[in-house]
C-alpha cells in the first residue's frame, strides 16, 4: 500500500540500534548528566566527528557515536512523520532518554 509505515516496527528497529550503540558506548541511559553530555555532543561536534571518523576508520567507538547521532536525526523524523498520521510512536527507555537529553540541549542552546 503506497504511503503505508509500520510506525511500530520501525520504532522498535530504531530503539533496538540505540540501545546497540549505548553498550558499546557504555552509555547508562538512566543517567541523565552522561545522556545530556551526549546530546550537547551529537547537537555540536557531529560534523567534526565525521571529519576525525573517515581519517580514523577503526575508530569502533567513534563510528558508533556517529551512527547514533544518525540515529536521533531517524528517530526524531519518525516522530514527526507518524505525528502528521495521527500516530504517537516512541521507542523504549533508552529512545525516551536520548530523545528528552535532545530536546533540552536544543532549548538550552535556543536560549543562548
Amino acid at each position: 500500500m503506497a504511503g503505508y509505515e509500520n510506525y511500530g516496527e520501525s520504532t522498535r528497529e530504531i530503539e533496538h540500534e540505540i540501545e546497540r550503540k549505548g553498550i558499546v558506548l557504555g552509555i547508562d541511559w538512566s543517567d541523565e548528566h552522561q545522556v545530556r553530555s551526549l546530546a550537547r555532543e551529537a547537537l555540536n561536534h557531529f560534523q567534526d566527528d565525521l571529519k576525525t571518523s573517515a581519517s580514523n576508520p577503526l575508530d569502533y567507538r567513534l563510528r558508533a557515536k556517529i551512527d547514533l547521532f544518525g540515529l536521533a536525526g531517524i528517530m526524531l523524523k519518525t516522530m514527526a512523520e507518524s505525528a502528521d498520521h495521527g500516530i504517537e510512536s516512541h521507542g523504549g527507555a533508552a529512545w525516551k532518554a536520548f530523545a528528552k537529553a535532545l530536546w533540552a540541549e536544543q532549548t538550552a542552546s535556543d536560549g543562548e
